[in-house]
């Protein structure tokens, strides 16, 4: 069981800090309690998608280091390729981010073995949406597409580069516990519902038997429809 607790709205206020709170201040009409329970609410959500994130970062990244490996007929792929794909001289604007991640890595690594399993483990996943810039894309041929099976035909890389992107910045704003429970000053969790829709979108194209899997640890909804309380 769970100890109770009671944290005045003032103490949250000094902890949290005035700034941070005065926005669920004005969503809930300047009503402390209730912005104090939104910002657990929020918090709660915040939470549930932990799992559901973490099961679809790692998804992701297997998927398109299987369809790497494949490609370039070479697990190590990632080390090997940064003399070459990832020094392409198309990718100069880019100041060859890819490469500067697996650089980065290796610099974290040492002194211990470098090997391309602990390169992979060390991305974030920046480095594997980012596989679906144009500039990135065209180098590979397309092929990272592959690693979407059950994708619609009408699914291009424009489409997965746009789900990927909004799933990559709001999960960083619940890892750098920035609120997703607004739209401008209302009380709105439509954007973290798409996002959740969007990973089951990108899971279910990698393998639809992923979804139950993940599903099993989903309750994300659960928790927003405790914002119907308020």
């Amino acid at each position: 069981m769970k100890p109770k607790f009671f944290v005045k709205y003032a103490q949250l206020e000094l902890y949290v800090s005035q700034p941070r709170l005065n926005r669920f201040l004005r969503a809930c009409g300047n009503s402390k309690s209730k912005a104090q329970k939104l910002y657990k609410i929020n918090l709660r959500v915040a939470q549930a998608f932990y799992p559901v994130m973490n099961l679809f970062e790692i998804f992701l990244r297997n998927a398109l280091n299987n369809q790497l490996a494949l490609h370039f007929n070479d697990h190590d792929w990632i080390i090997n390729q940064k003399p070459l794909f990832m020094s392409h001289l198309s990718l100069a604007p880019s100041r060859y981010f890819l490469r500067g991640c697996v650089l980065k890595a290796e610099s974290k690594i040492r002194p211990q073995p470098i090997t391309s399993g602990k390169i992979i483990s060390e991305q974030t996943l920046g480095f594997w949406t980012a596989l679906f810039d144009n500039h990135h894309y065209i180098l590979l041929h397309g092929s990272i597409m592959a690693a979407f099976p059950n994708k619609s035909a009408a699914t291009n890389r424009s489409a997965i580069a746009t789900k990927l992107k909004n799933i990559r910045e709001f999960r960083n704003r619940i890892y750098h516990n920035e609120p997703i429970c607004f739209r401008g000053n209302s009380v709105d969790f439509s954007a973290a519902t798409q996002i959740l829709s969007d990973v089951h979108d990108v899971i279910g194209w990698i393998d639809p038997n992923l979804l139950g899997y993940t599903e099993y640890f989903n309750n994300v909804n659960d928790k927003i429809n405790l914002a119907n309380t308020l």
